[in-house]
């Protein structure tokens, strides 16, 4: 059997996180979670735990769910990234339960599609047949069940996520996994203190693996070492957060938010590191003409980088980002660099959300 017969679905395998029993938790575990949604949050540099106040709020911090307008309200991104070999695709609804609490649902897949299966590539008789190649797709899947609700405390506004996780690499493997957040957002004058701890309890996914035997054999052959069922957990982190608002005359605001994402499990590639605790700093603004027009700028993701010479740098990622909202409507966008070690891998992210009232509840 030649060694190429299985590499594309080795590849497509080894995108999986280490299986680790949940007494040696890997450090990087439902990545696909930490990539952000909305383009506003993603335009001031995935700083939103403080100033999320609409149903992106499901995933940045529940409690801001509050700040939903209308009796429904329907958001959705989507953007691909890699050339678009990979797609991200949100959407969430959230619904005022009646002036004190609300509920919210949303839906995350991150998905590589039509990768080619070449594990039968080549028949019992050593023959190549290109009739035998097939194709599957392997997709991460996130559905948050949100609910928030306001305190007897003036400002004061908790919520939570019970959120299920099912993973699948095409007919190779799946995960189902559970897991919980918590967020609190308080208001004091033009300042808004909040705090959002993801995976609370820690999030089990528990991974099975269904390879026939003739697959089994091309991962024997071709030196792929064969994958264990097991549990993969991932671990809290909490992200802690401080916005305040400037008002410039009639019509122009401004929005500053700070963020710091808070990881237990050792030492990490961010600014702030020790060997058991990291810190992620995130930082942007949000400037808003007649409540119509907005300009968003942040940065994030701030890491040390070696280059040949052993020399090491400071890189940054940089956000930028636009917005319209007339009535009802309200259409956002970004460009953010997700590349790493100072590459730029430029991506355009677009969401739209609009508001439902009925029929002479609103305008």
């Amino acid at each position: 059997m030649r060694p190429s017969s299985a590499t594309l679905v080795a590849l497509a395998i080894s995108l999986l996180p280490v299986i680790a029993q949940a007494q040696d938790a890997p450090k990087y575990s439902n990545e696909f979670l930490a990539i952000g949604v909305g383009a506003r949050a993603l335009g001031m540099g995935y700083s939103s735990v403080a100033t999320a106040n609409d149903v992106t709020a499901g995933y940045w911090n529940p409690a801001g769910l509050l700040g939903v307008k209308g009796d429904l309200q329907v958001g959705a991104m989507h953007s691909e990234y890699f050339a678009g070999i990979a797609k991200y695709d949100y959407i969430a609804v959230a619904k005022p339960i009646d002036s004190s609490s609300v509920i919210g649902f949303s839906y995350i897949r991150f998905g590589v599609d039509d990768i080619p299966n070449t594990t039968e590539l080549i028949d019992n008789n050593g023959n190549l047949d290109y009739d035998r190649i097939s194709s599957f797709s392997t997709t991460d899947n996130a559905f948050l069940i949100s609910y928030a609700r306001k305190m007897k405390v003036p400002g004061l506004r908790l919520g939570g996520n019970a959120k299920v996780i099912y993973r699948n690499v095409g007919p190779f493997a799946k995960a189902w996994g559970f897991g919980l957040d918590a967020g609190v957002q308080y208001d004091r004058g033009s300042w808004r203190f909040a705090a959002t701890g993801r995976d609370i309890t820690g999030t089990f996914n528990a991974w099975s693996y269904s390879l026939d035997q003739r697959t089994q054999d091309v991962f024997a052959q071709t030196g792929n070492e064969l994958p264990q069922n097991g549990v993969e957990v991932t671990l809290p982190r909490l992200v802690l957060g401080v916005a305040h608002q400037f008002k410039f005359g009639a019509k122009v605001d401004l929005i500053a938010e700070a963020d710091l994402e808070n990881t237990f499990d050792g030492q990490r590639n961010t600014l702030i590191q020790t060997g058991t605790w990291s810190g992620d700093p995130r930082v942007g603004i949000e400037v808003g003409y007649a409540r119509v027009v907005y300009l968003r700028a942040g940065v994030n993701n701030f890491q040390y980088i070696k280059d040949i010479d052993g020399k090491e740098t400071l890189s940054v990622q940089p956000n930028m980002g636009i917005g319209l909202k007339i009535k009802r409507v309200a259409l956002d966008y970004a460009l953010t660099n997700i590349g790493n070690g100072g590459v730029s891998m430029y991506s355009n992210v677009f969401s739209l959300q609009f508001d439902l009232f009925k029929k002479g509840s609103g305008s």
